[in-house]
C-alpha cells in the first residue's frame, strides 16, 4: 500500500466503512495512522506506541477501568471504546488526546477528522 503525503487533507473512507466500535489503518506517514468510529465520533491516531515502538492500532479498543466508589476495591470501566491499548504491553492511550497515564510525557499524535457528506477526512 502506497504511503499517503504528510501535510495534507486525506479522504480515508466513505461513513459506512467504518462501523462504530471499528477502526481501520490508513498509509500516512511511516506507521500509518488509525482512524476510529466511536459511536459516532471519529478519531485519528498515529498508529506507534512510544513504549517499544509496537503497533499501537493492532490493539484493543476498551474504556478506562477507575475505581467504583459502589464497590469497596471494586472498579468499573467508563467510557467504553475510547481508548486504545497497545498489542505488546498494555500501555492504554486515549484516542481524542492520544494521552495516556502510564507516562503523561509519552503521549501519542492524533489528527483532525471530519465527515464531509459521506466521506471521512484526516488532516495529517
Amino acid at each position: 500500500m502506497a504511503e499517503l503525503a504528510r501535510g495534507r487533507e486525506h479522504v480515508v473512507a466513505t461513513a459506512g466503512e467504518i462501523a462504530p466500535g471499528e477502526h481501520k489503518v490508513v498509509p500516512i506517514g511511516r506507521y500509518g495512522v488509525g482512524v476510529y468510529n466511536v459511536d459516532g465520533r471519529y478519531y485519528a491516531i498515529a498508529n506507534y506506541c512510544p513504549h517499544e515502538g509496537g503497533p499501537l492500532c493492532a490493539g484493543r479498543t476498551k474504556g478506562q477501568t477507575v475505581a467504583d466508589a459502589d464497590r469497596p476495591g471494586g472498579a468499573k470501566e467508563v467510557r467504553p471504546g475510547e481508548f486504545i491499548y497497545c498489542p505488546w504491553h498494555q500501555w492504554g492511550f486515549e484516542l481524542a488526546t492520544g494521552t495516556t497515564a502510564v507516562k503523561p510525557e509519552w503521549s501519542i499524535r492524533t489528527y483532525p477528522v471530519r465527515v464531509e457528506g459521506d466521506e471521512v477526512i484526516v488532516s495529517a
